[in-house]
């Protein structure tokens, strides 16, 4: 309402009733949206600290993923629980198989598992309490038994075996599976006098705002598995599992070190007296042959005769030993490793290797041969094997060699130089077999083998050298299990051409029959360098005859190999086939 200052006067400027505020008024708007827009900074960045800052109180039960009994190694639950408790604790086949004893093999047709170490072969069956142990029975307080379809195996008698613990929690059941050899990194949880009852928080990922999953006492020992920038991944030992931030445990940390039980020493083969072997093979078709009659055979101290045969597939075996030989090289101080051959057939084989109860049928055969005969030793020449059954054979080795061994024998077993044939090489699995056998024969000859479509030598010093050090890099056979297995014998190659195609046919012969060539046909040796042997040809019509010829210079060679790499001797097939002034240059080369 505007009004007058002189009623009486018209003409007078008129003022508003009452004065106006408007400056008043936009000056109290900047004040409201600046307090506005620091209330919003400020709510947000307390919204942000305590988002960012102020730890989660949240809690979220610990489980084990729906595990009753759960298994965990280095920080690691197992995909499969244990069963029992205590003393009946039992862990599953698969999982000690696989951390403890990969060479455990669980027979299907048999139900039962079979370990084998150094000296011991334990046969377990499911839902029995006997077991057998190198073929005698002993009590087991808890069966093996199947969980819905999984093997569980009874931990007590392992212990015996393996250097292992199982730390078992009464709180939760969890257990902690630990290996000799293993660390484990230990911490404490913070201690803070000022507040004794503070606990620390254990949570479910490496931030503060993770839930809580347990709340840790002060000076609790963890074990600590990983981490990640300020955070630790931790255990507890009732198996429960978090993080923990670095600040929350004490600086110093001790690391456990599970020490590695005292085994008793492997068996140490009885060695003849100068430290290397010489061993040659006497093969024995239908009967031994009357030893007094050989000829001198200066250092030779062991003869491995072809004796035991595979006889069936049922795993009996065909003897054809002699006592009076054995009374002969006994009285000579030479030891006797009766050889056992499967006969070449490998169908035969397959079925003989296929069970436990046909391969201890085997070993027991040849244990009770052993102890009949009063040998020192047992060869195993398994040849022309199927490559399916590398497994099988392995396991027969680690079943027969203990037994062995507890009987005092030596064992060894005869191998073939590397190459791409299955049923010839690919079969032997020699760096499985180097850690059961006392000793592994290379049988470094037959390169160009009697039906071999182009002539050659039966064992050129190149090829014998480099099938040696192939087998001890690549399979890692140490040198003083490996015994070089050298020929007494070579091939006369017959080089014929019909219909314009060149015939190669071979035949085997005795040392001394090339030397009778070279005299009857006034030929000259020459020296081969590439092979390192003496070499000759000769025409007889429009046939070519070529001798790579096996004599003292050959054998020469081939014992420098088992002083340039230090063997642990030489073996040579077969008695008989050589030359008597061999055996002179075989030990010399040997002293």
């Amino acid at each position: 309402m505007l009004r007058s200052k002189n009623h009486h006067h018209g003409s007078e400027k008129m003022e508003p009733e009452y004065p106006m505020k408007l400056p008043v008024r936009k000056k109290s708007r900047k004040w409201f949206y600046l307090l506005s827009l620091v209330a919003i900074i400020f709510g947000a960045g307390a919204v942000l600290y305590f988002s960012q800052f102020i730890p989660s109180n949240d809690h979220e039960a610990p489980t084990f993923n729906g595990n009753v009994k759960p298994v965990f190694y280095k920080g690691a639950m197992l995909d499969k629980p244990a069963e029992g408790k205590e003393e009946g604790l039992k862990l599953p086949f698969a999982t000690v198989k696989e951390l403890l004893d990969p060479t455990m093999i669980y027979e299907e047709a048999s139900e039962s598992t079979i370990i084998t170490t150094q000296d011991k072969v334990i046969r377990l069956r499911t839902s029995q309490l006997t077991g057998m142990l190198n073929e005698k029975p002993f009590n087991l307080k808890f069966p093996l038994e199947k969980v819905e379809g999984a093997l569980y195996l009874p931990m007590e008698p392992l212990k015996q075996l393996y250097s292992f613990e199982l730390r078992e929690s009464k709180d939760t059941g969890a257990v902690i599976l630990v290996k000799e050899g293993d660390s484990i990194e230990w911490a404490k949880t913070a201690v803070y006098t000022d507040k004794p009852t503070k606990t620390i928080p254990m949570r479910t990922g490496p931030t503060i705002k993770s839930p809580i999953l347990v709340d840790v006492s002060q000076e609790e020992e963890v074990m600590i598995w990983s981490e990640e920038q300020e955070w630790y991944k931790v255990q507890l030992t009732n198996g429960y599992q978090g993080y923990m931030k670095k600040d929350h445990l004490q600086q110093e940390h001790r690391k456990e070190i599970i020490p590695e039980q005292q085994t008793p020493p492997p068996f140490v083969p009885v060695k003849p007296i100068n430290g290397k072997i010489n061993l040659t093979w006497e093969q024995v078709v239908t009967k031994t042959p009357d030893a007094t009659k050989f000829v001198p055979m200066p250092g030779l101290n062991v003869v491995s005769p072809t004796w035991f045969h595979l006889e069936d597939g049922q795993g009996n075996l065909k003897n054809i030993a002699d006592p009076a030989y054995v009374k002969w090289a006994h009285s000579q101080n030479i030891q006797v490793w009766g050889l056992f051959s499967n006969g070449f057939e490998p169908k035969r084989t397959t079925e003989a290797l296929a069970t436990y109860d046909k391969r201890m049928k085997m070993i027991k055969q040849l244990l009770s041969f052993a102890q009949l005969y009063s040998l020192q030793g047992i060869n195993i020449d398994f040849e022309n094997v199927n490559v399916k059954d590398k497994e099988e054979l392995v396991q027969f080795v680690r079943e027969m060699v203990p037994l062995m061994h507890e009987q005092g024998l030596v064992v060894s077993i005869d191998v073939t130089p590397k190459s791409t044939n299955e049923n010839w090489s690919l079969f032997y699995d020699r760096k499985a077999l180097i850690e059961s056998v006392d000793y592994m024969m290379l049988m470094a000859y037959d390169e160009h083998w009697a039906s071999s479509p182009v002539a050659g030598s039966v064992a050129s010093l190149p090829w014998v050298e480099s099938s040696l050090t192939r087998m001890m890099k690549e399979d890692r056979i140490p040198a003083s299990k490996l015994i070089l297995s050298i020929p007494f014998y070579t091939r006369i190659w017959t080089e014929e051409t019909v219909d314009d195609k060149v015939k190669v046919s071979s035949r085997a012969v005795f040392m001394e029959n090339p030397q009778k060539v070279i005299k009857e046909k006034k030929l000259t040796p020459v020296f081969k360098s590439d092979v390192g042997q003496n070499y000759v040809e000769y025409k007889e019509g429009n046939k070519l005859n070529k001798i790579w010829i096996e004599d003292e210079v050959s054998i020469k060679a081939r014992m420098d190999l088992v002083k340039k790499y230090g063997l642990a001797g030489v073996a040579s097939w077969r008695r008989g086939y050589e030359t008597p002034q061999v055996w002179s240059l075989i030990d010399d080369a040997l002293k």
